[in-house]
């Protein structure tokens, strides 16, 4: 694969882990509810349904230079129209909506540090981000739209190129499990639509994590607490509960 944008691997792993980890229409799924019947369910959407905090996102937003809140605002709108939807049409309304407002950029260049875990709000506000941004702006937009943790996973994994003799580079993407075992439905940055792992033999899984358990690999079988292993992701639970996004 030419031209793929390099993550820097993440320097909070201080050890290796153990070796353990179509596209639906969502705007058509949308258009085929009367504007009436819409605007009825997204009322009906009581805030104590949804995993996020309006209000406190509000607040951050408000805090904002006028540029960024522009670009979050449509954010809200998303949540509220993907937690109607069923789950795989949740999938491509978020994975669309990142890819198609955020510009790719290294941390050095957006964040002017090596390495920088950003928030899904901080990430819209910039509208640039590196992969890791991608994958988790995409992941805390799913839970607030509905989507239980269980059935999703940050993976950092190795980007095998197609050109024999290059070296893999550090990649992470956003994997969905509808259940336990099943194969995962890959969020990447790098490919427009939501596909199937086993479309994307050019990944190679390296460890996963969500809010619940760390893995590695493909395992199913957590190997601890990410909070713990990744200092990275404990800085970041922190920002975006303070944002709101949990």
């Amino acid at each position: 694969m030419q031209g793929v944008h390099v993550c820097s691997p993440p320097s909070v792993l201080r050890q290796p882990l153990p070796p353990t980890l179509a596209r639906p229409s969502w705007r058509r799924a949308m258009r085929a509810l009367a504007p009436a019947a819409l605007a009825c369910l997204l009322t009906l959407i009581s805030p104590a349904l949804l995993a996020w905090d309006s209000q406190r996102i509000q607040q951050t937003i408000s805090r904002l230079e006028p540029r960024a809140t522009a670009a979050v605002q449509p954010l809200l709108l998303l949540l509220r129209e993907a937690s109607v939807l069923d789950e795989v049409a949740r999938l491509s309304a978020v994975n669309d909506f990142y890819n198609q407002r955020v510009v790719f950029g290294e941390d050095l260049s957006v964040w002017g540090v090596t390495d920088y875990w950003a928030s899904p709000l901080e990430t819209l506000a910039r509208g640039a981000g590196d992969c890791e941004d991608y994958a988790i702006a995409k992941y805390f937009s799913l839970l607030a739209a509905g989507v239980p943790d269980a059935r999703l996973r940050l993976v950092y994994a190795r980007v095998i190129q197609a050109r024999p003799g290059d070296a893999a580079v550090a990649h992470m993407v956003l994997a969905y499990y509808a259940a336990p075992g099943a194969e995962p439905l890959i969020l990447d940055n790098l490919v427009s639509d939501v596909r199937g792992a086993s479309r994307r033999a050019d990944l190679v899984p390296v460890f996963s994590f969500n809010i619940e358990g760390l893995w590695s690999g493909v395992d199913v079988v957590s190997s601890g607490d990410p909070a713990a292993r990744l200092f990275r992701w404990r800085e970041l639970l922190a920002k975006v509960r303070e944002e709101g996004f949990l």
